[in-house]
């Protein structure tokens, strides 16, 4: 029920009369790790694509060595498929915000499953960084040898131990940011994918112009598996030739060229309002930039490469290789070149520092509830930060590429065992949740029939397939993948046991996943200091929510469901009746915590910014109203009170703001507001 706005007369006082009749000054305390910053859905895709992308640098090697020449093909295939796995993660966002897989495999299927596929990710993420390192290596150390050899210099540095010794450096220098708790931002990942589009477009327009001057043939469509490609499988009968079963084999060997999805469920929680439609084109954004690079880098670099040189000297380098064989003066190839190893190290070393992070990030929410002991989560005395936590990660990351000697192909294979066992965990639990009614989704992967509608439900079609290709898929992977069945297996088992470990010594104490409260640090400011300059308010228009129950947010959710682009401010009062002394207004009581971690989820869940502030006083509406004033709000939204009549709300507020100044310069709306009323005035 929504009433007409009417104006209100400030009654009962005149504004000259003292406000201490009221309350006495108030005090505020500013929540200041509360203040959301959301980013567009351009940035989005930038973090997303500087770890997605990267695949671009490494997969066509690494596919080729395995299948042959028809590599890019099964790559093609695998962006495609691509899609269909990032609608399951849409999906999967839009029920829980902070949807990785661990969360959603959790509520699926519980916590023993959950954390299964956790090691299973962090298999993933802990080679993220060092196959990301050794790439950007051989790019480096290509570039080097090309420029030595030019020189006419008998030196050649050795491309695998050159690559580790880089990947190693370069993991220590991020290691050391993440201690000191310099994260990458959403800016210089949207400045390092500006970069890599104008390589990415001189790229195509010059092979584009090199087959039209030149000539050349699309790549054979057929099969060429060595023995270490085909693993158990090389004695199997069907494996080497173009059926269902050497399909499998090949599209298993590239399913690497998408990794990086689980980035997409971290990234969700950072995304502006409207959030479920700026996540769609994200992951638009992200098909199509990551097909188009892709896939096109590995179908020029079989076209134009020299099938002698092509794996014996660019293996590890193809896109450096590429460069070399374009149309057009050695100085202009060469220029060619050196940018594409300056936008690789851009882009390879920024999945190093992601891999770390997201390590990291994951780690610590499986600690947070319970499954890791608390150990790992000691701050840094210095810096604040899970230090134990990166320093795990960091030797795990070393001591991978000192065991492969920068053997991009064994990395590789190794890398997929964790991606495509993260994608079917997640994918069957997402599968699983559509027949449990309490999630409530916003959007569902497409293909869901009507008509065959077992248990009541609509059956998921596209999710099912989608299922049915990740486990054919990672079932043939274990077979043909030696070393990553071995090593994945291996790892993900010692990290699920160091889980039930620290679990059991935890004393097996049940968090709630997503209910742990957030972690804030606290600025008391005075009555005087309340300024919406000083306090970082900038926007034009503002608007303040009084909230008190973190049960009772109907208000909040309500407006923030509103296309409104304005400042907000969620606003609570601590009511404290005498004289409170100035050290009790620092205390941020547990009450005050649990209410704002829930104002945070809200506001993520909305895609909305907020600021969230504790105004100490004896008096809660004169306090509201005391903090419209001081920050020049525009409106005042509050809850329905279970004492007091909406209009009796007006009224005692506006009697309030009355006192305040002179009510005739400054006006501001006054909302009261629930699921079924909508009660506005003007004062």
């Amino acid at each position: 029920m929504a009433a007409t706005v009417k104006p209100i007369k400030p009654t009962g006082l005149n504004q000259t009369q003292p406000q201490a009749l009221f309350g006495k000054q108030t005090k505020a305390i500013v929540v200041t790790t509360g203040m959301l910053a959301f980013i567009s859905f351009w940035r989005a895709s930038a973090i997303v694509l500087c770890d997605l992308a990267s695949t671009a640098y490494y997969i066509g090697g690494i596919v080729e060595q395995a299948c042959g020449r028809s590599a890019p093909y099964f790559i093609l295939a695998v962006m495609l498929f691509s899609y269909a796995v990032r609608a399951v993660y849409v999906e999967s966002c839009s029920m829980f915000t902070r949807g990785g897989v661990y969360r959603v495999v959790k509520e699926a299927m519980g916590s023993t499953l959950a954390k299964i596929s956790v090691s299973a990710l962090m298999f993933d993420y802990i080679l993220t960084g060092p196959i990301s390192g050794v790439s950007a290596g051989q790019y480096l150390v290509g570039l080097i040898n090309e420029l030595l050899k030019l020189a006419h210099s008998g030196i050649i540095l050795p491309a695998d131990f050159s690559a580790a010794f880089f990947a190693i450096a370069v993991t220590v220098y991020f290691w050391r940011q993440n201690i000191l708790g310099i994260e990458e931002s959403s800016g210089k990942a949207m400045r390092i994918m500006q970069v890599t589009t104008v390589m990415a477009v001189i790229m195509i327009v010059w092979c584009g112009l090199t087959i039209f001057m030149r000539g050349a043939h699309l790549p054979p469509f057929e099969l060429k598996f060595t023995d270490d490609s085909l693993g158990w499988l090389k004695h199997f009968p069907g494996a080497r030739t173009i059926g269902t079963l050497g399909i499998l084999i090949a599209f298993g060997h590239s399913i690497l060229a998408m990794s990086g999805e689980e980035s997409l469920a971290q990234i969700n929680r950072e995304i502006e309002t409207p959030k479920l439609k700026n996540l769609l084109r994200t992951g638009l954004v992200i098909f199509i930039y990551s097909l188009l690079l892709t896939s096109l880098v590995s179908f020029f670099a079989v076209m134009i490469i020299p099938d002698k040189v092509r794996m014996s000297q660019y293996g590890g380098d193809l896109i450096g290789g590429l460069a070399m064989f374009m149309l057009g003066p050695l100085w202009a190839r060469l220029a060619l070149r050196a940018f594409v190893v300056f936008v690789g190290f851009l882009i390879l070393a920024g999945a190093v520092n992601t891999a770390i992070v997201g390590s990291t990030g994951v780690l610590t929410r499986v600690a947070e509830d319970g499954v890791l002991l608390d150990w790992f989560r000691h701050p840094h005395k210095k810096y604040g930060t899970n230090y134990r936590i990166v320093n795990m990660v960091a030797m795990l990351q070393i001591a991978t590429i000192v065991l492969s000697r920068g053997d991009m192909f064994l990395l590789g294979e190794a890398y997929a065992f964790g991606v495509i066992w993260s994608f079917v965990f997640k994918t069957l639990s997402v599968l699983i949740l559509r027949y449990k009614d309490q999630y409530h989704r916003l959007w569902r992967m497409p293909l869901n029939l009507t008509w065959f509608r077992p248990g009541g439900k609509d059956f998921p079609l596209g999710l099912t397939l989608t299922f049915a290709v990740l486990l054919a898929t990672a079932v043939i992977n274990l077979f043909t993948k030696q070393v990553a069945t071995i090593s994945g297996v291996s790892f993900t088992l010692a990290l699920f046991l160091i889980f039930e470990i620290s679990e059991k010594i935890n004393g097996q104490v049940e968090h709630a996943y997503g209910e742990e409260p957030e972690k804030f640090n606290l600025q008391l400011v005075e009555e005087d200091q309340v300024d919406p300059i000083r306090l970082g308010l900038l926007a034009p228009h503002k608007v303040l929510v009084a909230i008190r129950d973190p049960n009772n947010l109907a208000h909040l959710h309500r407006y923030l469901s509103e296309p409104d682009n304005a400042e907000l401010i969620a606003m609570t009062v601590r009511t404290e009746r005498g004289l409170a002394s100035s050290e009790g207004a620092q205390v941020f009581t547990d009450h005050e915590e649990k209410l704002f971690s829930k104002v945070v989820k809200v506001c993520e869940d909305h895609g909305r910014a907020v600021t969230p502030l504790v105004a100490v006083s004896n008096d809660q509406i004169y306090a509201i109203a005391r903090m419209a004033y001081l920050l020049h709000v525009d409106e005042v939204v509050m809850g329905v009170s279970e004492r007091f009549h909406p209009d009796v709300q007006l009224e005692n507020f506006a009697m309030h703001w009355g006192s305040l100044g002179d009510s005739d310069e400054h006006h501001v709306k006054v909302r009261v507001l629930s699921d079924t009323r909508d009660i506005r005035a003007e004062i």
